[in-house]
């Protein structure tokens, strides 16, 4: 029988099961599957904190959501339009967010009395009609995948573990995903366990196979490659952007990258991916703590490499002192913060923006810090160079704020060419530059360029450069421990005008006003430009006018954002915290935001800031 063969545009595919079922796994194979194919895609992996939470239970249920499409899309999707559900857990854990008519394809051997009941089912839902609403597809993923692998020399726990490539392969068939890339990952990953790769290699196979075979799918579905603006691309997540970025920027400043990091999630994966790239003059301290991370990278930057350490919130908090110290000495340290659910240890695994004002503000004394955001996962890329170009242009430490969202989703890449990228070359101070009344030269560290407001860089070493560094406060120019009142306000407000001088070096803050006659405008920052987006399209659609910014820069602001700010009647401002970047537009331009917020753990849903912008453009 030939089965029919279905183009749609776009679907949202959600894997999930246990913390111990490979879920993340197969989810990030079917991903690269499908960038391969060369659909746009955007993915939201969710996961416990907990290393293996309890099997079985609704905390210890990790998902993979994935949304591909033939055309340009913006967010991982609101709502899954296919959900894999390994186990009761993973389908009471994620019913509710399924439309009606979804598929689900369920494994029907984890259905036991003791599972249900695990989780609160007195009867089994596969059977008691309270699913009549979905399309149910009852799979024996388990003992399909235990047959398959009869006659491998692996135990019956072995065999078992392979049923998530199973399910990968059945999911593969369903969607016409290439499979060649997947074969050859297995067998590199258990190359040292050739049983093991060719026991998953089969039941990958033997999933296709049942696709191709069951009566249970009589439809299969094609989703065309989307038509992206040409170049060579690849698939990547922020936090692997965002580590190429850095490598990037140290080429470009034709200097070595010091990293002084402690593991923290979601941030530790930069560390790990910066390891591996000693080539590039990329060296790695993983310290043993957070403070010690930072100070080994502040003394890199003293020596004359570009510095970065890299943390999340609770680290930020630990490392005030010193970045703090980094603004008095003014040398140059890309701090990124990998955003994640607070206060103290939080939420370590869920996306968050709540560290805004902890980068603005989190420091004794007056203590301006440059930040930079990325909106997208491919974006860090760019925003890791923007704040390594900043922190050595103006010798100031620049906050990167990224968040679990953007660090652990991904999307298609276009991979830049080296000479677009900016040219980050610095010159170091090499002789005395001021001259005495009786005629001597000497070396002024804190004797500014007069544009920019930076002082000298000076390698430590270098002959008749020898200067004095600590956090007591510095006499202008000369940089000697002043106590003087007059010079602690001079240098407080010289070091703010320097970070407030960088609005002349960066983009306006631009419009997206296709119209021209909006009446309402959306702000945002970071990780919430893909919902807003996608928001902003759907009002769109339904005819409404509004208009969108996003900021990159938070500072100091674009110069121009006073102007855009009152252009409009009303500025909304959706964000992941419970209103910061709003505070600051209110407070700094006395703008009457509206801000809409939420911080559950999880990025925006399109729809609904389609709701709340329609009610904005009704009310005005």
């Amino acid at each position: 029988m030939t089965k029919q063969v279905k183009q749609i545009d776009r679907v949202v595919i959600r894997f999930a099961g246990d913390s111990g079922d490979g879920m993340q796994l197969t989810g990030d194979r079917f991903t690269s599957e499908t960038a391969t194919f060369g659909n746009d895609l955007s993915t939201l992996p969710n996961f416990p904190a907990e290393i293996r939470a309890p099997a079985g239970t609704l905390p210890g249920v990790s998902s993979f959501q994935l949304h591909f499409a033939d055309h340009d899309i913006l967010t991982p999707g609101d709502a899954p339009s296919v959900l894999v559900a390994m186990n009761p857990a993973a389908l009471k854990a994620n019913i509710r967010d399924l439309p009606r008519g979804a598929e689900i394809i369920v494994n029907t051997d984890e259905f036991t009395k003791r599972a249900m009941a695990k989780v609160g089912y007195a009867t089994n839902p596969l059977e008691d009609g309270s699913l009549d609403a979905y399309n149910i597809h009852a799979v024996p993923l388990t003992t399909l995948t235990v047959d398959a692998l009869a006659d491998f020399a692996i135990s019956k726990k072995d065999a078992e573990r392979a049923k998530n490539m199973f399910a990968l392969g059945l999911l593969s068939w369903l969607y016409h995903r290439p499979t060649e890339s997947t074969i050859t990952f297995l067998q590199k990953k258990f190359a040292k366990l050739p049983v093991i790769a060719d026991a998953n290699v089969a039941a990958f196979k033997a999933g296709w196979n049942f696709g191709e075979t069951t009566e249970d799918f009589a439809v299969s579905y094609e989703i065309a490659p989307a038509k992206l603006p040409s170049g060579t691309y690849r698939n990547i997540t922020g936090n692997l952007a965002l580590s190429y970025g850095l490598v990037a920027a140290g080429q470009r400043a034709e200097l070595p990258i010091y990293l002084g990091s402690y593991p923290i999630t979601p941030a530790s994966d930069i560390l790990h991916e910066l390891a591996k790239h000693k080539n590039f003059n990329v060296r790695t301290f993983q310290a043993e703590d957070e403070i010690a991370g930072i100070g080994a990278a502040l003394g890199a930057a003293f020596g004359g490499a570009l510095a970065v350490t890299t943390t999340s919130g609770p680290g930020v908090a630990l490392k005030s002192e010193a970045i703090g110290l980094a603004v008095s000495l003014e040398l140059p340290l890309v701090i990124v913060d990998v955003q994640r659910g607070g206060p103290s240890t939080g939420l370590p695994t869920k996306t968050e923006q709540s560290d805004l004002l902890q980068a603005m503000f989190g420091r004794n004394g007056e203590a301006p810090v440059p930040i930079v955001a990325p909106r997208t996962a491919g974006d860090c890329f760019d925003a890791a160079i923007e704040g390594a170009r900043i922190a050595l242009k103006y010798r100031t430490p620049v906050f990167v704020l990224s968040d679990g969202y953007l660090a652990n989703g991904s999307e298609p890449w276009r991979i830049p060419a080296v000479d677009d990228l900016p040219d980050l070359r610095v010159e170091f101070a090499t002789e005395p530059n001021q001259e005495m009344e009786d005629g001597t030269k000497v070396f002024w560290p804190y004797k500014r360029d007069p544009e920019t407001l930076a002082r000298p860089w000076a390698v430590p070493g270098t002959a008749g450069l020898e200067h004095r560094i600590g956090g007591i406060e510095k006499a202008d120019g000369i940089g000697s421990i002043s106590y003087d009142p007059a010079n602690h306000d001079f240098m407080v407000r010289t070091r703010q005008a320097k970070v407030d001088g960088i609005a002349k070096d960066i983009e306006p803050l631009a419009v997206d006003d296709p119209t021209g006659d909006a009446k309402v405008l959306v702000v945002g920052w970071g990780s919430t430009y893909g919902p807003i987006a996608a928001g902003v399209r759907r009002v769109r659609a339904a005819g409404g006018k509004v208009a969108q910014a996003h900021f990159r820069h938070l500072n100091p602001f674009p110069a121009n954002t006073a102007e855009v700010l009152k252009k409009y009647d009303k500025v909304i401002v959706p964000e992941m915290n419970l209103g910061q970047l709003a505070l600051l537009l209110r407070g700094k331009y006395l703008v009457d935001a509206i801000a809409y917020n939420q911080v559950r753990g999880l990025p925006f849903k399109a729809e609904e800031l389609a709701h709340v912008i329609q009610e904005v453009i009704e009310s005005v």
